[in-house]
C-alpha cells in the first residue's frame, strides 16, 4: 500500500502548524513575563488586569489576550479538570519528599490560589507544578528538587477513562460472542469485528506473517487505545478534552513496549543483520554502531510522530479560535468556526490514522524481527 501522498500531508500540515505556532509566539513573547502563577491562577487572570495594564501604561485596565499562553495550557497536562467556567474537578496529588509520602486534594490550591499546608510541609502550585514553600514564604528549590510528583494529573485520569472504556467494550463483545456462538454479529459486536478483522488481515499479517497470532493481543490493544485516547481527546467537553497522545511521555512508553517486543522477538537472522551484516569486515566499526542506531530510531520516530501530529492538531484548532479574540470581532467567528469544524473532521480522520500507522509500522518492525531466511 502507497501511504507517501499520506505522509506527505503530514510533513505539510506540521509546516503550517509550526509556522502559526512561530508567529505566535513571536507576536506573544511578553507572554512569558507575566506575574509567579504561584498566586495566580489561570482563571483569575481577570483579577491581574489592572496590575498589567500600569505595567504597560495603560489606564483601561484591559488586558490584551495572550494565544500562546491560552494555546500552551489547553494542551499542557495539569492537577485539576477544567469542567465549565470556573469549575473543575480536583484530582488526587501524590507526592514523596524527604518526610516522606504525602497525599491531598489539588481542589486544596483554589487553582493556584492558595498555598496548602500537610502535617509535613506546605505547598504551592507553580506553573502547574507542585513546590515545597520555606519557612519564609517562598518556594524552597532544594527541597521542591527532592519531591517525586506520583500525582493522578488530568492526562492519567483521562487515560483510565479510555481504559475503562476499552474494558467495557470489549468484555460486552467478548460475551456477545460467548452468548452467540455461530450467530450473526450484533449491535457493538458488529460495529467492533470489523475493525478486529482490519488490524488482522491487513496490518498484522502482511506485516508478520504466519506467527502474526502471537503479536495480535498486543496490536490490538496499541490500536485501540491510540484511537479511543485519539477520539476523546476531541471532545472539548468532561470526560474529553485531554490531550494524552499528545503527551510524549505517554508516546514514550507506547515506544519503548514496541522496542521491547521487537528485539525480545527477535531471531537469529535479525541480530546476525544487526551484530554481523553482509558486508566486508573492514565496515563493521561504521555498520555495526548505524544498525545499534536503527534499534533505536525506530521506535524513536514512532515516539514523535504520534506525539507530533496529535499536538499540531490540537494548536491548528485553538489557534482557529483564538482568531476571534485577536481580531476581537465577531465579525471572524463564522470563518474561524468554518475552519474549526473543518480542521474537526479532518481530526477524525488523523485519529483513527495514526492509530494506523503507529500499529502498521510496529507489525512491520515485528515482522522484520521475527522473519525467516529461506534458502
Amino acid at each position: 500500500m502507497d501511504c507517501s501522498h499520506v505522509f506527505k500531508f503530514k510533513v505539510n500540515r506540521l509546516i503550517v502548524v509550526f509556522a502559526l505556532f512561530l508567529a505566535f509566539f513571536s507576536v506573544t513573547s511578553p507572554a512569558f513575563a507575566q506575574v509567579d502563577s504561584a498566586v495566580v491562577a489561570p482563571d483569575s487572570v481577570a483579577l491581574t488586569a489592572p496590575a498589567h495594564a500600569e505595567q504597560h501604561g495603560t489606564s483601561h485596565g484591559k488586558e490584551k489576550f495572550e494565544p500562546t499562553k491560552v494555546i500552551m495550557e489547553h494542551i499542557a497536562d495539569s492537577h485539576m479538570w477544567h469542567l465549565w467556567g470556573h469549575t473543575s474537578l480536583p484530582l488526587p496529588v501524590i507526592v514523596y519528599t524527604p518526610a516522606g509520602l504525602d497525599v491531598f486534594s489539588s481542589g486544596h490550591f483554589h487553582h493556584g490560589e492558595h498555598d496548602y499546608a500537610s502535617s509535613k510541609y506546605t505547598y504551592r502550585l507553580v506553573e502547574d507544578k507542585v513546590k515545597i514553600v520555606g519557612a519564609d514564604g517562598q518556594v524552597d528549590e532544594a527541597l521542591s528538587a527532592q519531591l517525586l510528583d506520583f500525582s493522578i494529573t488530568k492526562n492519567v485520569a483521562a487515560m483510565f477513562v479510555a481504559i475503562a472504556v476499552i474494558l467495557i467494550v470489549f468484555i460486552s463483545v467478548a460475551s456477545a460472542y460467548k452468548k452467540r456462538v455461530g450467530k450473526a454479529p450484533k449491535g457493538l459486536q458488529s460495529f467492533i469485528e470489523p475493525i478486529i478483522l482490519f488490524v488482522r488481515d491487513d496490518i498484522a499479517k502482511p506485516n508478520i506473517g504466519h506467527k502474526y497470532e502471537k503479536f495480535m493481543p498486543y496490536l490490538l490493544t496499541v490500536f485501540f487505545f491510540i484511537w479511543i485516547n485519539n477520539m476523546l481527546g476531541l471532545v472539548p467537553i468532561f470526560p474529553g478534552g485531554a490531550n494524552v497522545t499528545g503527551n510524549i511521555a505517554l508516546t514514550f512508553v507506547l515506544a519503548i513496549g514496541t522496542l521491547l517486543i521487537v528485539n525480545l522477538n527477535g531471531n537469529k537472522y535479525y541480530w546476525k543483520h544487526i551484530l554481523l551484516p553482509d558486508v566486508p569486515w573492514w565496515l563493521y566499526p561504521i555498520m555495526i554502531p548505524v544498525e545499534l542506531i536503527g534499534v533505536i530510531s525506530k521506535p524513536f520516530a514512532l515516539m514523535i510522530r504520534l506525539f507530533a501530529n496529535i499536538t499540531a492538531g490540537h494548536i491548528i484548532v485553538l489557534s482557529l479560535i483564538s482568531l476571534i479574540f485577536i481580531f476581537e470581532t465577531l465579525a471572524m467567528a463564522p470563518v474561524s468556526i468554518a475552519f474549526v469544524l473543518f480542521m474537526d473532521v479532518l481530526e477524525l480522520l488523523v485519529a483513527f490514522l495514526q492509530a494506523f500507522i503507529f500499529t502498521l509500522l510496529t507489525a512491520l518492525f515485528i515482522g522484520m524481527a521475527v522473519e525467516e531466511h529461506h534458502h
